[in-house]
Order: C-alpha cells, then structure tokens, then sequence
C-alpha cells in the first residue's frame, strides 16, 4: 500500500511540473503534443514488452469507435493546456484546468444518466464563484506579454477535453488503464499528425539542444513514466486515497509558479483557487462514498 501511495504521489508531482518543460520547448502547442504523443507512446509500449504482459488486440477492436474518440480528446486537451500556458500563469491555467472533474459532475446526469446530488450541485455552484473570482480580477488584462482571459478559456477548454475523456472512459470496456492509455496515446498521435501537417507543418528550426532534451523529457518522463507510475498504482488504493493525492498535481504547479517563474497570485484569485480545489475535493470523495 505504501509503495503504491508513493507511486501515485510521485506521479502526481511529475504531473505538477509539466509547465516548466512546455515553456521551454519552442514549438507550437499542436507539435509539443504530436511528439509528446509519440514519444510516450513508444515508452510505454516498451514497458508493455519488456512485462511481458498480454494484450487484448480483441478488445481493443471492440471498443475501437470510442478509443479513437479518447484519443482525439486527449489530444485536444494537450493542445488547449498548452496554450492556455502561453497566454497566462501556469497558476491559473492549472485552476482553470482543475475544473475538470467539476465539467464532469456536470455532463454525468446527461451522458451517464446518473443523479446529482444536492452536495454535488452546492459544489458546481462554489466551483463556478471560484472561477468568477480568478476571471474578474484579469479579465482583459494583458500585462507580462499574458492575455489572461485568453488563457482562462483555453485552460477551461481543455478541462472540457480532459472531463469528455473521463465520461467516455466509462464506456470502455475489457481493456486495462494501461492499454487503454497507450492506445488513446497512439491514436492521439495519428490523429494530430496529418492536421498538423495540413495546417502548418514541422518547424525545428528554432529547437536548441536544451529545447530538444526538454520535448524528450516531456514524453518519456511526464508521459510514458508518469503514466506507468499512476496506472501501477491504482490497484491498490482505494478511490478516496487516489481523489486526495490527485491535489499533489496542482498544488506542486502553484508552488512551481511562484517559486522558479516568478508568478504570483492576488487574494481573490487564492480564494477563487481554494474555492475550486475545495470544491472538487468534496465532490469527489462524496462521490466515492455514494
């Protein structure tokens, strides 16, 4: 149990530090993610083999039609996060991404047909006076070289990728986490290459080797081994355990903004931000305990 509560934490640090890496790369927002795809896709079917663990091709036909939905949106997510990282903090792209489990909250009763409760919905309700505090206090700001209104919307753009993965995940079925990720990764990958080219191609021209080290890094650590280390340690930890150890990647952003970029956060938008952490927090654990 100890062992997989450290996986899971240090997955969920490696997870807080992806902004670093992302500022660092200089490519667009499409290309980090086609390579980030690619890169951790090859890592982690190289983790498969070498487990000699067996793969269900079967069942990966079967639920064909909705993996390459997962991966598009996983795809989309990328694109979107990194972006809203270029427009404004990493801080507030984080809580604006974190509003992710709150979208889903949302979207279950239409999708999943499930109810929601009156806890539930108080958490809907926090989660979106957070966000109007974070947004009020920027709205049309554009100091720093950051528009980060701009960047709001695309972090919550991304929370809405993140979240439709989440509910179409349920609908997979027979597959592990791990083969369900490295097949979204892959088809994330396939299907991001071709728009990329169409729409504006490849250009490492402005790539250093410092640039390069960061995109590798990117795939294999905070993809393929982050990946690996969160999936490795889900079966031994109970729901509420995973949803608490799950703030590890947040926080650690917040914590990263303000100590090696720099950033910093008014009042309101900490309020705003222990409003949506808060929120989500208790609609996820009282989600475990119905």
């Amino acid at each position: 149990m100890l062992r997989s509560k450290l996986m899971n934490l240090s997955a969920m640090l490696i997870f807080g530090t992806i902004a670093i890496f992302v500022r660092n790369i200089e490519l667009t927002s499409k290309e980090i993610a086609v390579l980030r795809g690619v890169i951790g896709s090859i890592f982690l079917l190289g983790v498969m083999l070498f487990s000699k663990e067996k793969t269900s091709f079967s069942a990966i036909k079967k639920n064909l039609p909705i993996l390459v939905l997962s991966g598009l949106g996983v795809g989309a997510n990328w694109i979107f996060l990194f972006e809203a990282y270029k427009y404004t903090t990493v801080s507030i792209a984080t809580l604006s991404y974190y509003c992710a489990p709150i979208f889903v909250t949302i979207m279950a009763p239409i999708i999943l047909k499930e109810k929601i409760s009156l806890i539930k919905f108080l958490c809907v309700c926090t989660a979106m006076v957070g966000m109007l505090c974070i947004v009020g206090t920027n709205k049309g700001s554009i100091g720093e070289g950051y528009n980060h209104f701009l960047g709001i919307i695309y972090g919550l753009t991304a929370a809405v990728g993140y979240a439709s993965v989440i509910l179409m995940n349920k609908f997979i079925k027979g597959l592990k986490g791990v083969e369900t990720t490295v097949t979204q990764l892959v088809f994330a990958s396939i299907l991001l290459l071709p728009y990329v080219m169409i729409t504006s191609g490849f250009d490492f021209s402005k790539m250093t080797g410092i640039s390069w080290g960061y995109m590798i890094f990117l795939g294999i650590v905070h993809t393929g081994f982050a990946y690996a280390l969160y999936f490795s340690s889900l079966k031994e930890l109970k729901g509420q355990t995973i949803a608490v150890l799950s703030y590890i990647d947040p926080i650690t952003a917040v914590l990263i903004s303000a100590l090696f970029l720099g950033e910093q956060l008014t009042m309101f938008q900490i309020i705003g931000g222990v409003l949506i952490l808060g929120s989500t927090f208790i609609s996820e654990t009282q989600g475990k305990k119905e």
